[in-house]
């Protein structure tokens, strides 16, 4: 039950910096933060985080953001599905591969997000939307860390 409540609070932050007040000149650079955190979940400890606690936090970010409901917890399964079937591997990469994994992943995200975007007449109007996945990898090996370093302050296996 600890180890939830430390899990938790991960994802409660990066909802918060999902949902902090950019300026409009640096909206397309915001990560994904919520991704990202259970990206690194589901491979440090992929016991912890299922399926159904994903689509979960989906619905919850699509409530915050004001999306069509399900919207990111389709994109959210979908991801954390493809991670958890590649988790030994992801393990196994050093940190250049692991970015690159990451960046697939983060474009995927993004591809997928813009389709349903698409067929709902609504897309994005600049071709800045896919900065985010570059600044999603930059932050990739800070996150990793920190999230690591509180892993092991709070044991969680």
């Amino acid at each position: 039950m600890y180890n939830r409540a430390a899990i938790l609070i991960t994802i409660i932050l990066a909802l918060i910096l999902t949902l902090l007040p950019m300026p409009t000149w640096t909206i397309w650079l915001r990560p994904a933060w919520v991704l990202l955190v259970l990206i690194y979940w589901t491979i440090a400890v992929p016991h912890r985080v299922g399926l159904g606690t994903v689509w979960a936090i989906g619905l919850v970010v699509d409530l915050l953001l004001g999306t069509i409901l399900g919207e990111h917890a389709l994109v959210f399964t979908l991801i954390i599905y493809l991670v958890s079937r590649l988790t030994l591997r992801l393990r196994m990469y050093p940190a250049p591969q692991q970015g690159a994994s990451i960046l697939i992943f983060i474009l995927i995200y993004q591809f997928v997000l813009y389709c349903i975007q698409g067929f709902l007449g609504e897309l994005p109007g600049s071709s800045l939307y896919w900065l985010s996945s570059l600044t999603s990898v930059l932050f990739w090996p800070l996150l990793f860390v920190l999230l690591r370093d509180f892993q092991r302050w709070f044991r969680i296996t």
